[in-house]
C-alpha cells in the first residue's frame, strides 16, 4: 500500500463541543481541515494497528467524500478493518450498537445530529470509544491539543471503495466490510420489546401511529422496523428518505420542526401515538393524540414503568439525567428507591455510570433518552418503548401521562432557546450572571425565595474525572429551578438557553400551560441574565 504524508498547518478552532467537532460544510472543506482533525484524533489513539473502526454517519451533505478521506487515512494509519454502513448510512445509535457488537477499537460518526445539512449548512463528526460511546474529555481535549500542533497527516494511494455494494473487500490487506445499516440495529430492538403483542395491537387497530423521519437517517430503520417487522401502514412513517439537506427542514423533532406530525397530532384525525427523530436519529419526539410529552416527563414515565418492558423485566440499577432536565425522574428513583445520578448535558457522562453498572437508564431534555442497550441516546428506541407500554397499559398517551403526574406530581417545565446570540454578548451574560451568584441566597423574589445559585461542577463517581462550568443554576426554597446554560451544538454564535422548572402536586392544576404556570419564572430568568435587553429580542427563537 503507497502511503503518502502530506505537510498541513494547523487549524486554531478544531476544539469538539458537546459531542464532536461541528462546523459549516464550507469550514469542513477547507485545505485539510477535515484530515487534520482526523490525523489528531489517530495521533491521539494508541494501540490500534490491525484493528477495527466503524465509519458511518447521517447522509448529510459533504457524508460521502468525507468518508472516502477517511478510509483512506484509515488505512494508513493501520487500521485493519472497517465496518462501514451501506451508503456511508448509520444512525449513531446503530453505530454504537455495531462497535459493541463487533468489539471494535472505536468508530467515526459523521453527523451534526439535529443541524440543518446542505452545501450552506452543518457538517459534524465525533469520536466513539470502544464502548460504543462519545469519546470522554480526557480524549477530546487530547484532539484538540493535537490539532494546534499538527504538521502533517497519512493517507493512503487507493481508488474509493463503492459504499453501496453489501459485502467484504481486501484492498492491500485492509479489509473493508459494508453492512446493511438495519440489520444488527433491528435484531437488538427485537430482543428488548415485545414485538408480537406490538404486531397484534397494530394490526388490531388498537395502535394507530405516525412517524416523521424528518428525511434524516432513521427513514430506513423506521420503514423496516415499523412497516415491515411490525405491520404498521406505508403511510405511517412520513419523509422517510433521507436527504442530503433534509428537504430543506431542520431535523430537529421538536413541535417547531416536525410541523407536518405536530399538525396531524392536534387535529380530529390524530392517530393514537405520533412522534419523530432527527438528523442521525439518536434524539426522539413524543406525542399522543392532541397531547405533546416533553422529555423530562418521557424519562420519568419510561423510569417508573420499565418493569413493564421485557428487556428491562427485572427493574433498573439506577437512572441518570442531565442537570438541565428536569426533577421528575428523580422522583421516580425515590419511589422505586434507587440511585439517580444528574451528570452535564453531554452523553459522554452518562457512558462510565452505564459501565459500570451503577444505571440502566438516562435521558436529557434535548430529546434523548436511551438505556445500557447501547452508549448513546436512541430516538426509535425510545419510540418502541413507548408503543410497548401502550400496548401493555392498554391506554392512550394521555391517560399515561395524567395517571404519571396523579401519582408523582407534575414538573411543569419548559425551555428557551435565544440562537446564534453574538459571543461577546453571550459571554457577557454569563458573567454578569456569574457576578450575582454569591449574593442571590436568602433573596426572596414574589413567592421564589433564592435557596442555592451556583454554577454545576460534576465529579464523576467511577473515575473521580471534574468537569466544571457546566451551567448557571438558581434554584428556590420551593423547589423550583432556573438554569442558563451556553450550548455546544451550535456552529454559528451561540445558543442560550435557559431551562425553567416549578413543581406542582395539586392534581387540579397539573392541565395548566407551561408558559402561564412559569411566567413568574420566565420574568425572574430576564430579570437576572438581560438576555432580552443586551441582544435587543423580544421573545425566544424556540420555545419548547
Amino acid at each position: 500500500m503507497q502511503i503518502e504524508t502530506i505537510t498541513t498547518h494547523p487549524y486554531n478552532d478544531q476544539n469538539p463541543g458537546t459531542s464532536g467537532l461541528r462546523k459549516k460544510v464550507k469550514v469542513f472543506q477547507q485545505p485539510g481541515y477535515l484530515e487534520n482533525f482526523v490525523q489528531s484524533i489517530f495521533d491521539s489513539l494508541h494501540d490500534f494497528t490491525g484493528k477495527t473502526l466503524v465509519l458511518g454517519g447521517d447522509g448529510r451533505y459533504f457524508n460521502r467524500p468525507a468518508i472516502q478521506i477517511i478510509i483512506k487515512m484509515a488505512a494508513a494509519n493501520g487500521f485493519g478493518k472497517l465496518i462501514i454502513g451501506q451508503g456511508g448510512l448509520l444512525s449513531t445509535p446503530a453505530a454504537s450498537h455495531i462497535i459493541r457488537k463487533n468489539n471494535a477499537f472505536g468508530g467515526l460518526i459523521l453527523s451534526a445530529s439535529h443541524n440543518p445539512g446542505g452545501p450552506d449548512e452543518d457538517f459534524g463528526i465525533k469520536y466513539n470509544v470502544g464502548n460504543g460511546g462519545p469519546a470522554p474529555e480526557k480524549y477530546t481535549n487530547a484532539f484538540y491539543q493535537r490539532s494546534l500542533t499538527i504538521d502533517s497527516y497519512k493517507t493512503a494511494h487507493i481508488e474509493d471503495i463503492d459504499l453501496d455494494r453489501i459485502g467484504t473487500q481486501q484492498i492491500e490487506g485492509l479489509n473493508i466490510t459494508i453492512v446493511d445499516p438495519v440489520t444488527d440495529y433491528a435484531e437488538l430492538m427485537q430482543s428488548i420489546f415485545d414485538f408480537n403483542l406490538l404486531k397484534q395491537s397494530i394490526s388490531s387497530g388498537y395502535i394507530t401511529l405516525l412517524f416523521d423521519a424528518m428525511h434524516a437517517i432513521t427513514g430506513p430503520y423506521a420503514k423496516r422496523i415499523l412497516i415491515d417487522i411490525l405491520g404498521a401502514t406505508p403511510d405511517s412513517v412520513i419523509n422517510a428518505e433521507p436527504l442530503e439537506d433534509f428537504g430543506g427542514h431542520h431535523p430537529d423533532p421538536n413541535l417547531a420542526h416536525a410541523q407536518e406530525l405536530a399538525e396531524r397530532m392536534f387535529s380530529p384525525a390524530a392517530p393514537v401515538f405520533g412522534a419523530a427523530s432527527d438528523g442521525d436519529g439518536d434524539r426522539n419526539m413524543i406525542t399522543g393524540s392532541n397531547i405533546f410529552v416533553t422529555p423530562s416527563d418521557s424519562l420519568a414515565i419510561m423510569a417508573a414503568n420499565a418493569h413493564l418492558i421485557p428487556a428491562y423485566a427485572q427493574g433498573l440499577r439506577g437512572v441518570a439525567r442531565s442537570m438541565p432536565t428536569s426533577q421528575a425522574v428523580d422522583r421516580v428513583a425515590v419511589c422505586y428507591n434507587i440511585p439517580c445520578y444528574e451528570t452535564p448535558t453531554g452523553w459522554k457522562f452518562f457512558g462510565n455510570l452505564l459501565d459500570a453498572g451503577k444505571i440502566t437508564l438516562c435521558g436529557e431534555e434535548s430529546f434523548g433518552t436511551g438505556s445500557d442497550h447501547v452508549r448513546e441516546k436512541d430516538g426509535l428506541w425510545a419510540v418502541l418503548f413507548w408503543l410497548n407500554l401502550i400496548a401493555i397499559k392498554r391506554q392512550s398517551v394521555a391517560d399515561i401521562v395524567h395517571e404519571h403526574w396523579q401519582k408523582f406530581g407534575r414538573d411543569i417545565y419548559c425551555r428557551h432557546d435565544y440562537e446564534a446570540v453574538e459571543m461577546d454578548i453571550a459571554n457577557g451574560i454569563v458573567e454578569h450572571l456569574r457576578s450575582q451568584l454569591p449574593a442571590l441566597p436568602g433573596q426572596t423574589f414574589g413567592e421564589y425565595t433564592v435557596k442555592y445559585a451556583d454554577e454545576f461542577s460534576y465529579e464523576d463517581s467511577v473515575d473521580g474525572s471534574v468537569s466544571s462550568n457546566q451551567g448557571i443554576r438558581i434554584g428556590f426554597e420551593n423547589g423550583s429551578r432556573i438554569i442558563f446554560r451556553l450550548s455546544g451544538t451550535g456552529t454559528v454564535g451561540a445558543t442560550l438557553r435557559i431551562y425553567l422548572e416549578r413543581f406542582e402536586a395539586d392534581a387540579s392544576k397539573h392541565d395548566q400551560d407551561a408558559q402561564v404556570a412559569l411566567a413568574e419564572l420566565i420574568s425572574l430568568a430576564e430579570q437576572f441574565c438581560e438576555v432580552k435587553k443586551r441582544t435587543g429580542r423580544t421573545e425566544p427563537d424556540v420555545v419548547t
